[in-house]
Order: structure tokens, then C-alpha cells, then sequence
């Protein structure tokens, strides 16, 4: 039998062509196996939450329309009673403990994932996930919530001299750190080739640094956990660091705005190297796109046979609602009920006076309007926000008219593989 086999695989091997058998399927490598295994929990996990959230709103629309009140009539959250509700428990019931059954199964089997590859489509997946879901992600201990690390060519940088010069053979003595806007990751500054970070490290000679975060979570929370990871690789730098510049586009701006706030106010040695703040596409004064997803949720709200739907427009992330009017302290948002109407309740945050600070607004207009008429914005972000002008005083970030620029004919996103957004930011940074 041993020698009829060997006779037919040799047989096989002859007939077979070269190509064809090289095509046969190669075993996984275990960093691929392990996020793959880390992505189904994480999926698991958020499929039996949004499925106890849609039980949630039907059992709020049956208990509501059993009830028969007028088109405006009172609503109500309360759970149904009797069979019907014993139907719903028995639902919620069922789905929690099949979740639980999922996720222990599936736990010893994913150990830590930091350091291990990831494809860029992944990569964006995950991305848009934390963006709209985030701090729940977090709350919930999601393996899909992003941990905020910086990042060197999509892997992390590891804050001690040996990961950095790991990451980095020849680290400099000056750095440009990119920050990512909402729903979006470090890999997505490298648009058609171009890539913001690299371009202006080499115009500064400069190292380029990238960090990664959740951007459903609250803009200061993000901020202070960046001050914080940046002041421990400041120390750490293996040479002597001489001026740090950061750049933000979209919520990224943000981000920057808080961080830098907060190494202000704890005395953090890296605030005092920041050569320039630059904000790309910056919503300072929040954005239309919120603003008008708050104003969904009103209407749901305003009958009782919609108002169950408020609750998939309460799922949406902190990060997210910091964006209606461009919240960067807990001032903002503690204490208070982030989806409750009112007006901007912000306290005056104005920019650091001793670090320049640049401003680039995106236009879908081709060109500059006739004088007296304002520019459109960029699609998401206003010109006024993007270049933190406000009509009350107090809220005007006062950016120098010589440091703000409209991007004509640019997109929100085209603002990052813009040639012409890079080669504004070269002269402000490099040759004025």
C-alpha cells in the first residue's frame, strides 16, 4: 500500500504543473491567527450589545404603541409588563449568556496583541468602529478598542531609548508629531502617495511620529493621556530633543489643543520644545454634522412611535458629540448630560500665546467669493471653525491673519494628501 501511494504522488508530481502546486494553502502565522482570534471576541462582544440595544427599542416602540397615545403624546422608557415582558427578559436573557459563552471560550485563547501586524484594511475597519463606538468599546474592555500609543510605519513605538531606537535607527533632535482626525488612523495620513508627517521631516529634518487613539472617546480624556504618553517619550528620546512640532487634522487639532493644555497646567517638561501647533481642517468651533445628528435626535424624541429610535442616536461615542460645538476640557462635558438640547456651554479656551499656531480651512469653492460672502466650508468643517474665528470675543481663537490659509477646492479628507496644504505648511514652518 506504502509503495502504491509513493507511485501516485509521484505520478501526480509530474503531471501537476510547478505553479499550480505552489498555490496549495500556507498555515497562518500566529500574530495573523491571533488577531483574527482577537477580532472575533471584539465582534462577538459588540454583536450581543447591539443586540440587546435593538431589543431595548423594540420593547420601547411595542410598549408604546400598546399604550395608543397621540402623534405628541408622552413617551415612555419603561419596560413592557407580563407575557410581554417575560418574553423580552427571557430575549435578553438568552443572548447575554450566549455572548458570555462566546467570549470565555474564546479569552485564553488571545494573548497580549501589542506589537502584532495588521492589515491597513483592518486597520480602517477598526478605525470607523472606535470612531462611532468607542467609549463604549473601552467601558466594555473591547479587544477592537484602540489603545493610544505612538506609532512609527503602523507599528508602536515603544517609549524607552532601546524601543525608540528600535523603531527609529536615527532618531533627531526634533520631531512632527501627526494626529489623526475622527474615525481615522495614523496609516490614513499617506493619501496617494504623499504623506504629510514624512514630507514636512524631511523639509525639518526631523524625526516623524504618529499617534494612534481612540477617537470615540472624550477629545480631553484623549488629550491627557497624550500629554502624558508624549512627556514619557520625551524623557526617553535617546538625544537630547530640541523643538517638537504637532499637527492635527480634523478632531486631531483638538486633541493637540488639549494636550498642550494640560502639559501647561501639570508642568510637563515637552510644552516648553513645542515649536509650532498646526491645525488642519479643525472643527475649533465644532461641526455642522453633529449639530445636525443632534437635531435627528429632537425630532425622534418629539413622538412617542420614534422616540425609541433616540436610543441607536445615543449610541453614538463621546468623541462625537465633543464635536457639536468643539469641546477640548472636562469642563465641557462633566456633570452634564451630553445629549441634552441646549446651547454651547463651553468655557472660553483660548490658544497658547507663546506658541505659533497655523491654520489651514478647506472651501469646496474653486475660488475666493465676491468680497462680503463667505466661502463654503470643506463638507464637515466650516471655514469660521476651521480657523477658530467665533463672533463672541471671548471664544475667538485669534489666530494671526498671516497664519490661517483657505484651501480652495479641498475636501475635508483632501486636506491630507493636499500638495499645496504641505507646501503652505513648509513656508511657515521652514522658509519664513
Amino acid at each position: 500500500m506504502r509503495k502504491f501511494a509513493k507511485t501516485i504522488k509521484k505520478e501526480l508530481a509530474e503531471i501537476v504543473p510547478p505553479t499550480i502546486r505552489q498555490l496549495r494553502p500556507r498555515p497562518m502565522s500566529q500574530a495573523r491567527t491571533i488577531s483574527l482570534l482577537s477580532d472575533v471576541r471584539g465582534a462577538s462582544r459588540l454583536v450581543i450589545d447591539l443586540t440587546l440595544v435593538v431589543t431595548e427599542l423594540v420593547e420601547t416602540m411595542h410598549h408604546n404603541v400598546a399604550r395608543r397615545p397621540g402623534i405628541v403624546g408622552r413617551a415612555t422608557f419603561e419596560p413592557t409588563r407580563g407575557i410581554t415582558g417575560l418574553v423580552y427578559r427571557s430575549v435578553r436573557g438568552i443572548t447575554r449568556m450566549v455572548g458570555g459563552g462566546i467570549d470565555a471560550a474564546l479569552a485564553p485563547l488571545v494573548p497580549a496583541l501589542a506589537g502584532k501586524a495588521s492589515s491597513p484594511g483592518r486597520e480602517a475597519v477598526v478605525a470607523a468602529l472606535n470612531g462611532v463606538l468607542g467609549d463604549q468599546l473601552f467601558a466594555r474592555n473591547n479587544p477592537l478598542a484602540i489603545a493610544m500609543r505612538i506609532r512609527v510605519n503602523g507599528r508602536p513605538l515603544e517609549p524607552t531609548p532601546a524601543g525608540i531606537r528600535a523603531s527609529v535607527p536615527r532618531p533627531r533632535d526634533r520631531v512632527v508629531v501627526m494626529v489623526h482626525g475622527l474615525c481615522m488612523s495614523d496609516l490614513q495620513w499617506n493619501r496617494g502617495s504623499h504623506d504629510h508627517g514624512r514630507a514636512l521631516a524631511k523639509d525639518l529634518d526631523a524625526t516623524a511620529l504618529y499617534l494612534h487613539y481612540n477617537s470615540g472617546r472624550h477629545v480631553s480624556t484623549n488629550g491627557a493621556e497624550f500629554a502624558s504618553l508624549l512627556e514619557r517619550l520625551v524623557l526617553r528620546w535617546p538625544v537630547p530633543l530640541r523643538e517638537i512640532v504637532l499637527v492635527g487634522h480634523s478632531m486631531g487639532g483638538l486633541v493637540i489643543r488639549s494636550a498642550f493644555a494640560a502639559a501647561q497646567k501639570h508642568g510637563l517638561s515637552w510644552s516648553g520644545l513645542v515649536r509650532a501647533l498646526v491645525f488642519l481642517g479643525t472643527p475649533h468651533h465644532g461641526a455642522a454634522l453633529e449639530r445636525g445628528g443632534h437635531g435627528v435626535d429632537m425630532l425622534l424624541a418629539a413622538s412617542p412611535y420614534t422616540v425609541a429610535f433616540t436610543r441607536l442616536g445615543r449610541m453614538r461615542s463621546a468623541g462625537i458629540t465633543d464635536l457639536r460645538h468643539g469641546s477640548v476640557q472636562d469642563e465641557d462635558w462633566q456633570q452634564r448630560d451630553r445629549f441634552a438640547h441646549g446651547c454651547d456651554m463651553r468655557q472660553p479656551h483660548p490658544l497658547p500665546r507663546d506658541t505659533p499656531c497655523f491654520a489651514i480651512a478647506g472651501s469646496l469653492s474653486k475660488v475666493a467669493p465676491d468680497r462680503g460672502r463667505a466661502p463654503r466650508g470643506d463638507g464637515l468643517v466650516s471655514v469660521a471653525s476651521a480657523l477658530g474665528r467665533h463672533e463672541d470675543a471671548r471664544r475667538d481663537l485669534r489666530i494671526q491673519l498671516a497664519r490661517q490659509r483657505i484651501a480652495y477646492g479641498t475636501g475635508h479628507l483632501d486636506l491630507l494628501g493636499s500638495k499645496a496644504v504641505h507646501r503652505q505648511m513648509k513656508r511657515w514652518l521652514v522658509d519664513d
